[in-house]
């Protein structure tokens, strides 16, 4: 039996070459992998004793040789192929060992266009190939973290044609997923991310419990590692909704640096918010814009949850608090109810992936643009078009409800009082209809929005709105502006006394 072994990734490699030579297995090698086990003492064969040729082209070409890919594919058990096999003095390949050029670590690290084309893998994709087309006969194994299972099934004859297959199916997702990655790269390059195809990759994470529904399936995929590094299951397990309604929260919550933000969402949207001293203090402001929504609710905590947030947390049913981390006094709180739901990031602070882009399924395919930005710069550089100026404290709620908005579903109107959410209207099909609505389940919840900053994520067309927020107490306002009744929109804010600032930019979610 014999195995070629051609790998980027050292890692494991000598250990694995070495188990397959304990086997009996007689080991060919390329390049660098060739230098590694040797200097490890490992007996190996050069490719070029294979392909009776040299390495040339600087390593361009290698293994593109019949006796390589011949000796890989030809059927086993097939007379024909055996008996063209030996005409042409080519020898059977076994087991492929390959991991592909770091291409993904090169467009990281440099720009230099020339070594990044050095770095497109051409013959480690083409034996991948080639290996798992004949996974019939020939073992595939493209993943470090695999062989010890391959080592383990060689020795216990659990090399079957199932176990082969599973080394297959992956094989073609590694090859597929790298050719993803180059032509993304190329039209982010030279066609502004925008191709004639564009590829959407991700590693399977974990599955969910359900889909949307119970009758529906579902799983997490994940852009490089970002879950593997910053989601763990503490208690309970994940649904689909659930990742929907944590990441509505997590952007809300993290969108504020190091401070302690809290907020709480119920189906994606936002039912409160706050930024106060401490976390609890944070928490019991979020809960008070809307507790009956928070019923059920899931809550992001920018920070550690202590014993004394957990045992606050538990007067209420929640069905899944997000947290940067746990202190072990509060997960000890949490344990008696049997239904929430703990998931931290195992960190201080909560972190996002900042993904550079963004899609959404529709019909027969899917809509895709570059990410939506709320940047910080965005309040603080807003034109003021109002005779009054904003205190201090009405601007830090301007910069609340102005993010918190952004990140709601459309239409959406936020009213913001001392650092807390006090009202919120989303997802009308009317900005009056969203700012009335707010303002109508603030006065249910008896809170006083008197003195409230005020966002919307896009233009008011009239100034009803600002008559409507004048009468309820607001004080400040913030928007993108652009409407062709601005100047009635500025006059409106005079007249009631409220400061007024466009920040020119717009933020629809859909």
């Amino acid at each position: 039996m014999r195995a070629l072994l051609s790998v980027s990734d050292k890692a494991g490699i000598v250990a694995f070459a070495s188990g397959l030579e304990k086997l009996g297995w007689e080991i060919i090698s390329t390049g660098g992998t060739y230098k590694t086990l040797s200097a490890a003492g490992i007996k190996v064969i050069e490719i070029d004793e294979v392909t009776k040729f040299p390495e040339c082209f600087e390593g361009r070409v290698k293994t593109l040789n019949p006796y390589v890919h011949g000796g890989i594919l030809h059927k086993r058990g097939d007379e024909a192929h055996e008996a063209q096999a030996k005409e042409l003095g080519v020898e059977g390949i076994d087991l492929v060992c390959v991991n592909l050029y770091p291409f993904k670590a090169t467009i990281e690290r440099t720009e230099d266009f020339d070594e990044i084309i050095e770095n497109i893998d051409i013959g480690g994709p083409t034996m991948v190939r080639s290996a798992a087309k004949n996974f019939n006969d020939v073992l595939i194994v493209t993943d470090v973290t695999d062989y010890d299972a391959v080592l383990t099934a060689l020795q216990e004859d659990g090399n079957t044609l199932a176990f082969r297959r599973g080394l297959m199916i992956k094989a073609f997702e590694h090859t597929a997923a790298y050719d993803a990655m180059i032509a993304n790269y190329m039209n982010g390059r030279f066609n502004e991310g925008f191709g004639a195809y564009q590829f959407i990759t991700g590693k399977k994470s974990f599955q969910t419990r359900y889909g949307e529904n119970p009758h529906q399936k579902g799983a997490l995929y994940e852009f490089d590692s970002h879950f593997t590094n910053h989601f763990k299951q503490l208690k309970g397990e994940a649904s689909f909704n659930n990742i929907n309604d944590v990441n509505g929260a997590l952007k809300i919550a993290s969108s504020f640096g190091d401070e302690n933000a809290v907020c709480i969402v119920k189906h994606g949207n936002p039912c409160g918010f706050a930024i106060k001293e401490t976390l609890l203090e944070s928490y019991t402001e979020a809960l008070r814009c809307d507790p009956v929504s928070a019923f059920g609710g899931v809550v992001a905590v920018n920070g550690v949850v202590t014993k004394e947030l957990a045992v606050k947390m538990n007067d209420i049913f929640l069905e899944v608090v997000m947290a940067a981390d746990f202190e072990p006094e509060a997960l000890e709180v949490f344990e008696s109810k049997k239904r929430i739901k703990l998931f931290s990031q195992g960190g201080k602070k909560l972190v996002m992936a900042k993904d550079t882009y963004d899609f959404k399924h529709v019909d027969g395919g899917f809509v895709y643009q570059n990410a939506d930005c709320i940047c910080d710069n965005e309040v603080h550089n807003a034109k003021k078009q109002s005779t009054l100026t904003a205190s201090a404290q009405e601007m830090k709620d301007l910069e609340i409800a102005w993010k918190v908005a952004g990140l709601t579903k459309s239409n959406c109107v936020v009213y913001v009082k001392d650092s807390a959410m006090v009202a919120v209207g989303m997802g009308m099909t009317s900005r009056v209809d969203a700012a009335q609505c707010a303002l109508k389940k603030a006065k249910e919840m008896d809170i006083d929005v008197t003195g409230a900053a005020m966002a919307s994520e896009a233009f008011f067309p009239f100034r009803d709105s600002i008559d409507a927020a004048a009468a309820a107490g607001v004080k400040a306002i913030i928007e993108p502006g652009g409407s062709i009744r601005d100047d009635e929109v500025i006059e409106a804010a005079n007249e009631h006394g409220i400061s007024l600032y466009f920040t020119t930019v717009r933020h629809f979610l859909h």
